[in-house]
């Protein structure tokens, strides 16, 4: 009895480990801890929900999956007209689900769901680094003096972009700019390039 209960927490602490260390090295809104909390304390339900009669299994697993539901809403970003934080929300909540197999050790099916998980990360990664597709970054911009709109205009280039948010100090006759632009990642660096090259911008900051 001991032996599997410490089989089936090692296992999804192993997975939810590496899951959130990806996540978080790649700078997602949450990262290695929410995935390990989520994945093991759904194991734990699970596990105990193995003990007692199936009708009150299903509440546990149906109390899990809509809590857990709205945990993964707050990892959603929102800007202006924008939400980000899909698939880290959409992981969290799935990860919820692979703790919950274990937890009824249907290995197999946890497994296979973990297999998925990794395999469509993965694409998107690989899809991101051949640039295809376009990501949105937010563009913060402090300039040394209040700049014509066709100077600042003419670094975006093709890259489709949205003005978020302008704020001018007529004293120092200076200005941030904050603008959301959409293009490949690995137009990114084109774009640092072009942003360094410009005197008139004193710094900036993409995130």
């Amino acid at each position: 009895m001991i032996e599997i209960i410490i089989l089936k927490f090692t296992l999804i602490f192993l997975m939810a480990f590496l899951f959130g260390i990806e996540r978080q090295l790649s700078h997602k809104p949450t990262g290695f801890g929410t995935f390990i909390f989520v994945a093991v304390g759904s194991c734990a339900l699970g596990s105990m929900s193995m003990d007692i009669s199936a009708t009150n299994a299903l509440t546990i697993v149906g109390g899990v999956v809509t809590g857990i539901g709205f945990l993964g809403a707050g990892a959603l970003i929102k800007t202006t007209d924008k939400i980000f934080g899909f698939t880290t929300a959409a992981s969290i909540w799935i990860f919820a689900i692979i703790g919950l197999c274990i937890g009824f050790e249907e290995y197999i099916l946890g497994t296979v769901t973990y297999s998925i998980l990794w395999l469509v990360i993965i694409t998107d990664k690989i899809l991101e680094s051949k640039g295809i597709g376009s990501y949105q970054k937010k563009l913060i911009i402090k300039t040394k003096r209040i700049i014509e709109k066709d100077e600042i205009l003419y670094i975006f280039g093709k890259h489709k972009w949205k003005l978020l948010c302008l704020d001018i100090d007529k004293k120092k006759k200076k200005s941030t700019i904050t603008y959301l632009i959409s293009c490949p990642r690995k137009q990114i660096n084109s774009l640092k390039n072009v942003l360094v090259s410009k005197d008139w911008i004193e710094g900036f900051t993409i995130e």
